[in-house]
């Protein structure tokens, strides 16, 4: 799991010993020693991780994290001589995702940098996920659904429905479970509005809506994506 990570601890000899903790573990490593240094390399770089010292000067290691968060969702691990609860909640409230005091074990600091990478990365990978079932595709990250290449414009409780379909093709959803997915959308929504939308939904994505061959229904129980 070779990762790209920016390390900001203003101690040379600590930063030293994590740039060679990290590469034994076979990550790239990119070190600075002030605040403002790693708020400009992590902008430019775009590491997979930043490990960052709290007590460094002027802008400190908390200064930072509320930047970086501001900017993006980059994991961030914290290193701290400060071990009080308060100081805890306080790097948690800013947006680290995880905390380790000072003295760390080696073993332990490498543990939560891999188990963050690998949050991170399935983070990743379901974001990068597309819902196919048969020629029907629907992209949760561009919120695009397309029936036989054709792009299909749907609204939102619309798209709703079909991403969580597609989700799980073959499975059968009832209307109470789909309104439940759409509600944040609609709070007037009704269970019979749930089959409106399934119909407008086959008038895009069936060649045919009075025979629907992909969103079917399951009479007595709601409805299903199969593969047409």
């Amino acid at each position: 799991m070779c990762a790209h990570v920016l390390v900001a601890e203003d101690d040379p000899k600590q930063a030293e010993l994590l740039r060679r903790y990290l590469e034994r573990e076979g990550h790239d490593v990119l070190v600075v020693h002030a605040g403002r240094s790693a708020i400009d390399e992590a902008r430019r770089a775009e590491p997979s991780l930043v490990v960052l010292d709290v007590m460094m000067p002027k802008v400190d290691g908390l200064d930072v994290c509320r930047v970086l968060r501001a900017e993006s969702d980059l994991p961030i691990l914290m290193l701290t001589a400060r071990s009080t609860e308060d100081d805890l909640l306080l790097g948690l409230d800013l947006g680290a995702d995880d905390y380790v005091a000072k003295p760390y074990s080696p073993r332990e600091l490498m543990a939560r940098v891999r188990t963050l990478l690998r949050r991170t990365r399935r983070s990743q990978d379901a974001d990068r996920r597309l819902f196919q079932v048969g020629d029907l595709v629907v992209d949760p990250v561009r919120h695009t659904v397309t029936a036989a290449d054709r792009l299909v414009e749907c609204t939102l409780a619309e798209f709703r429905i079909i991403e969580t379909l597609a989700a799980e093709p073959e499975r059968v959803f009832t209307r109470k479970q789909l309104l439940e997915r759409i509600h944040g959308f609609d709070r007037f929504i009704t269970e019979r509005t749930v089959d409106v939308h399934v119909m407008n939904l086959r008038k895009k994505i069936e060649p045919d809506p009075r025979r629907p061959v992909r969103l079917l229904t399951v009479y007595g129980v709601g409805y299903k994506l199969t593969h047409a």
